[in-house]
């Protein structure tokens, strides 16, 4: 017991010692956070290459005019990304905190157990010291009860049982603080970088908008000229068309695709039941026969035996009677045969592989449409233009802008996932929302898009932040419906 005890001293003291080279080894760490970010832009990366090859595709099949507009896209998409990362970083910088409150409030009780446990070792230590190592020796050689003594000696087993449970509760929760330790460091580390990329997308937001703001000096004039001209107008139509035929083709593959995955997942589950089947119906065919073969042979030397006991029994004085066959023994019950499994065999061709962007489940078919008239607005603004209205001298509206001060959020109408996040001519910082069913959400002129391609998003669910982005001279939200392509009226649909 005292060996038990000196060890959980010197476990005790390297603990403590330990704390001192702790953030050294943490430093070469890298964290949790920065594996799983990694990850997921790696990830990303494949949503990326497959709409980059559709947005290259649209703008090599149009009239390659020069538009003022362009000159504004890269500055206006980095002001977007590092709004989004902003946004992003001071959601993890609250969960983060969140999670360090929770392993300080933890790492507390720790303490506050050990601390008990402690004293209670420490008690239990110096009663063994002063009662000495001879207790047991001592109770068998008093000449006391036989009862007694076993009763005695079965107490003070009870009492090593609980103590030796104490010395494993203590290294359990010794062990737990080192790992709430490193919990912590990684936690603190975290907000660390997280701070430093704060401070790091800041000075980035700042120069784009800088920048930005130049160049409007420079091309305001441009810019109107060219809010006027009519082909424009329609060019950015053409395009939103194109653009929203080639998400749809792309929605409807994946669909495709994944129906066919299905369909191969349940015929592979089909042919392996049905395999499975087979071989335990061979299997019981198989053992029936065993068990009918034993059965018969021991219906035969049965058979046997009573002849030979009927001959014996004719037999006359003198002649020495014919042995009796053993018995057979009794039937004893076999394992189950099992067959060999065959090897399934292809009965159709391989189904076609999943396209390269992996967008995610959307929502059910149906469910957009049960929500006619009960989605709320996507932003607070007033409304300036409705679809179907005249929009100057060129085509009619296809959506509804809302007026509103930049930076104001911007939510989705309905449940789904983003199938497009990226600066458009004409549209500016733009997302389009899959919703199932062949129905889209459109939301442009944003100052920020929120979310990416492959996010799923709730209804209600900030998506981006509304602002003059592409060109436009208002500050305000461009929302459009759309269902196979078409645009129509979201009046009857969304609450304004």
């Amino acid at each position: 017991m005292k060996d038990a005890g000196s060890k959980l001293l010197c476990t005790l003291l390297a603990v403590a010692l330990s704390g001192a080279f702790a953030s050294d080894a943490w430093a070469q760490r890298q964290t949790e956070r920065s594996r799983q970010k990694a990850a997921a832009e790696k990830q990303r990366a494949g949503i990326q290459q497959q709409l980059a090859a559709i947005k290259r595709d649209i703008n090599q099949t149009e009239n390659a005019k020069e538009d003022a507009a362009d000159t504004l896209a890269e500055s206006e998409a980095a002001i977007s990304d590092a709004n989004r990362a902003l946004r992003d970083l001071a959601e993890e910088q609250d969960a983060t905190a969140t999670r360090l409150q929770s392993l300080a409030n933890q790492q507390a009780q720790l303490a506050q157990t050990i601390g008990a446990q402690q004293q209670q070792l420490a008690r239990l230590l110096r009663e063994h010291y002063v009662a000495g190592n001879e207790d047991r020796i001592k109770l068998l050689l008093s000449g006391d009860n036989p009862n007694r003594i076993s009763r005695d000696l079965q107490l003070m087993a009870y009492v090593s049982q609980a103590q030796a449970r104490l010395l494993d509760s203590v290294r359990s929760n010794l062990a737990q603080v080192e790992v709430n330790r490193d919990k912590v460091e990684n936690a603190q580390q975290e907000l660390e970088e997280i701070a430093q990329e704060q401070l790091d997308q800041k000075a980035m937001l700042e120069k784009e908008k800088a920048r930005r703001a130049a160049l409007l000096g420079t091309l305001s004039s441009k810019l109107a000229d060219q809010r006027k001209q009519v082909d424009r107008l329609k060019g950015d139509e053409e395009r939103m068309s194109g653009l929203v035929d080639r998400l749809a083709r792309l929605i409807r593959e994946q669909a495709e695709a994944e129906r066919k995955r299905q369909v191969a997942a349940a015929a592979a589950a089909a042919a392996k039941a049905k395999a499975k089947a087979e071989a335990d119906e061979k299997a019981r065919l198989l053992a029936q026969a065993r068990a009918k073969a034993a059965a018969d042979r021991r219906a035969e030397r049965e058979r046997e035996r009573e002849r030979i006991a009927r001959q014996n029994a004719n037999a006359k004085p003198g002649v020495k009677p014919e042995p009796l066959p053993a018995p057979l023994p009794a039937p004893v019950k076999e394992a189950p045969v099992v067959a060999e499994q065959p090897r399934p065999v292809p009965t159709r061709p391989e189904p076609a592989p999943a396209p390269e962007v992996a967008l995610g489940p959307a929502a059910p078919s149906g469910s957009f449409a049960s929500l006619k008239g009960r989605m709320s607005s996507p932003i607070n603004g007033s409304v300036v233009a409705r679809f179907g209205t005249r929009r100057g001298d060129g085509p009619n509206w296809k959506g509804t802008f809302f007026k509103a001060p930049e930076g104001t959020e911007v939510r989705a109408v309905a449940p789904g996932r983003v199938v497009h996040a990226d600066w458009m001519r004409g549209f500016g910082n733009l997302i389009i929302i899959d919703h199932g069913g062949e129905y889209l959400s459109i939301y442009g002129y944003n100052q920020a898009l929120l979310k990416r391609p492959g996010d799923s998003v709730r209804a209600g669910e900030a998506v981006a932040s509304a602002g003059n982005t592409g060109g436009n001279e208002e500050s305000g939200l461009y929302f459009e419906l759309r269902r196979n392509g078409k645009a129509f009226d979201p009046a009857g649909w969304v609450r304004f």
